[in-house]
């Protein structure tokens, strides 16, 4: 059978060379039909990366050609790096003169022109991850073109007066891309909508819905498909019960921030003879949610939920996040089981994976929990006492698994989030430090132990599956930390990736805390999905996947459909392996892509957010800290709310100031008054871009 696998076996063990098409058909022996079916997935390999077509129309596989696929990370000023595809591989350096009209985002095909320093050129754009924009349009005399508005875009978008869609001078659009960048050859597009100016916060939030071309609303037919699994029923079926647990007298409950809508996984707890059995049930989206289903297409292409701070982009239907699937209380539900049993140290003893039917007996949030635990709340303690001694042993247990957890070496960054508040008009009335208590640590340290559990055992059968890893640092990239680091780290070797977690540690409750764990985050290169497991460093785990959020993460439910088949069939057969190995690098590259477009946005949304909540306090004077310093300036977080925004050096008018790149300072060349990360100024409002959604600030 002509399949992808194939064709890569017959070029690694029957050739050493590229071949034309008739001498691949000829040499392995295709009749025509085969013949046919072959050039339809030689096609599919060229466009995906697999195989390369020369100039000369032979074919060859990339890595043969010292060819290599990754994505492209583009610095605003033309520059990138290519992020390897393959697992455990350093990044490529791009030049801007090598970028071949590549944008940031973009899946390219890359040959390492210099090994020694990993410089390369990008030959190929595998993937273009925008097809639409947000800019500014320009009309001049000459020429009609857009600006587009990501800073990492470096160049103009071409507009022909035919399709400038009634733009004016100055307009906010959205451009739909037409002719792509190659070359000296401009992109070329069409203005598609015409962006009003955001006249309030919840205009802002729609204004960026078109920038990052996200999804308002859900097509017809999974609308449709959805509705038509929601049935009132006073009770689930009995065909719907066959080969499940019953675990619907087990004591359980889902722990949530007081806004959640979708609770797609909660817990119960036993003491046992052997220390602890904990159970993490997780709804069972799979069930409802089939392979290739108008809304499984639909959750693939948008691959999480988004979350803003006046609504939710779901990325299953609210008939299924919100209530079929959703884990709510006094309501019986299907989930995935993953019990496990943990001995007094911590240690993993035994793991049994089933489906199950669940009661959840209480909607409990962090807050409410905290209480018990922590604030001993008398009221708290009354109103839940039935559960208390369930909560007690969660405490314990979350304390024992966090100590082993970070006794192996992983990061405990406790890194402070933003969170907007707004009043019933949807305007915001404060944005702060998004509190982190320890119930949260409590479902993080179950949740993580569970998908470890999921991961060990798939990997352990041999099958094919999704992980989620995370690399080790670029050794480059350690020494900026360092540079910070010296007046903190006093170690007697040079610094070493295993060293942070030790840092960390070290750090903890001084001033410095904060920005260090920002300066090690930095350094790390980003989690994300892979269909290769090479571990996870920041967890210090060997092998660790994504299970626990079927509702909001779509990774997560291609693991519980493929721990579904291995439960029920024991053994996949050969053909099955292969049809996952042929989706399952696809899946990982979708969504990690939209992983990242999703934090993009929200992150753009919290700016916009600080904007519209600092522009009636320009010329106020406030206390802040220095958290990021570069040579145009330095970014500052005020103390009195979680707001971020930039001193330019051109504010700084007592002296000539320089950047220190070793120190990762700006220091004054006369005064020699110098700004360092972590040092606190005070700093007055100078104005608000709402355009650029920044806050600019001048030293006091």
């Amino acid at each position: 059978m002509i399949s992808n696998e194939a064709v890569i076996s017959f070029f690694r063990q029957k050739t050493n060379r590229p071949l034309s098409f008739r001498d691949i058909v000829s040499l392995m022996k295709l009749n025509h039909k085969e013949a046919r079916a072959l050039k339809g997935i030689l096609r599919d390999m060229v466009r995906n990366g697999d195989i390369v077509l020369t100039r000369k129309g032979l074919y060859g596989p990339a890595e043969d050609m010292s060819l290599i696929r990754g994505y492209f990370d583009q610095h605003k000023d033309g520059y990138g790096f290519v992020i390897m595809e393959k697992p455990g591989e350093r990044d490529i350096f791009i030049p801007a003169r090598w970028t071949m009209g590549a944008m940031n985002n973009d899946r390219v095909l890359v040959r390492v022109e210099n090994w020694q320093v990993r410089e390369g050129r990008i030959i190929r754009v595998l993937e273009r991850t925008h097809t639409k924009m947000a800019g500014k349009f320009e009309a001049t005399e000459t020429s009609l073109l857009v600006r587009p508005k990501g800073k990492a875009l470096n160049f103009d978008i071409s507009i022909a007066p035919k399709d400038r869609g009634g733009a004016k001078n100055g307009d906010m659009v959205v451009v739909e891309i037409t002719s792509y960048p190659v070359d000296r050859k401009p992109a070329v597009g069409k203005v598609t909508k015409i962006l009003a100016k955001p006249e309030g916060p919840g205009a802002e939030i729609e204004a960026v819905l078109d920038e990052f071309n996200l999804p308002r609303r859900f097509p017809k037919n999974v609308h449709s498909e959805a509705a038509s699994l929601v049935r009132p029923e006073p009770e689930i079926p009995g065909f719907r019960m066959q080969k499940r647990k019953d675990l619907r007298r087990l004591p359980t409950v889902t722990i949530d921030g007081e806004r959640a809508k979708d609770f797609d996984d909660a817990v119960s707890i036993a003491l046992a003879k052997h220390g602890y059995t904990l159970s993490v049930h997780i709804a069972d989206v799979g069930f409802y949610v089939g392979w290739d289903s108008a809304v499984d297409r639909e959750a693939r292409k948008r691959g999480t939920s988004v979350y803003f701070p006046d609504r939710v982009l779901p990325m299953l239907p609210k008939e299924l996040s919100e209530d079929l699937c959703s884990l709510k209380p006094n309501v019986e539900r299907l989930a995935f089981t993953v019990e496990m049993d943990f001995d007094r140290s911590g240690n993993r003893t035994g793991t049994r994976f089933y489906p199950s039917v669940i009661i959840s007996d209480e909607r409990m949030t962090y807050t409410s929990v905290s209480k018990i635990l922590i604030e001993n709340d008398a009221h708290e303690r009354s109103k839940y006492n039935h559960l208390l001694r369930d909560f007690e042993l969660m405490g314990e247990l979350c304390g024992i698994l966090r100590n082993q957890r970070l006794k192996r070496g992983s990061l405990d960054f406790d890194l402070p989030e933003p969170e907007v508040l707004l009043d019933l008009q949807g305007i915001p009335e404060s944005i702060i430090r998004s509190e982190r208590n320890f119930a949260h640590m409590i479902i993080e340290e179950f949740m993580i132990a569970a998908n470890e559990a999921v991961a060990e055992h798939l990997t352990g059968l041999g099958i094919p599956s999704l992980y989620r890893i995370h690399e080790e640092p670029d050794p480059m990239k350690i020494l900026d930390v360092v540079r910070v680091m010296k007046s903190v780290w006093r170690a007697s070797h040079p610094l070493k990736p295993k060293d942070f977690h030790q840092i960390l540690k070290e750090i903890k409750g001084k001033p410095a805390e904060e920005i260090i764990n920002y300066m090690v985050l930095r350094s790390l290169k980003q989690a994300r999905y892979s269909n290769t497991n090479v571990g996870h460093f920041g967890l210090a785990s060997q092998c660790y996947t994504h299970f626990t959020s079927p509702i909001r993460r779509y990774p997560d439910l291609v693991v519980h459909r493929i721990l579904h088949e291995v439960l029920d069939k024991k053994h996949l057969s050969e053909k099955r392996v292969q049809e996952l190995n042929s989706i399952l690098p696809d899946i990982a590259v979708e969504s990690s892509r939209m992983e990242r477009l999703a934090e993009k946005a929200e992150r753009e949304v919290i700016d916009a957010m600080r904007v519209w909540f600092m522009q009636d306090k320009v010329g106020g004077i406030f206390d802040a800290k220095v958290v990021t310093i570069t040579p145009y300036g330095v970014k500052v977080r005020l103390k009195d709310f979680f707001v971020e925004g930039f001193l330019h050096v051109s504010y700084m008018t007592d002296d000539f100031y320089q950047y220190n790149e070793h120190r990762m300072s700006l220091v004054g060349r006369h005064t020699k008054r110098s700004f360092t990360i972590g040092k606190e100024v005070k700093v007055r409002i100078d104005r608000v871009d709402r355009e650029e959604r920044e806050i600019l600030l001048d030293v006091v």
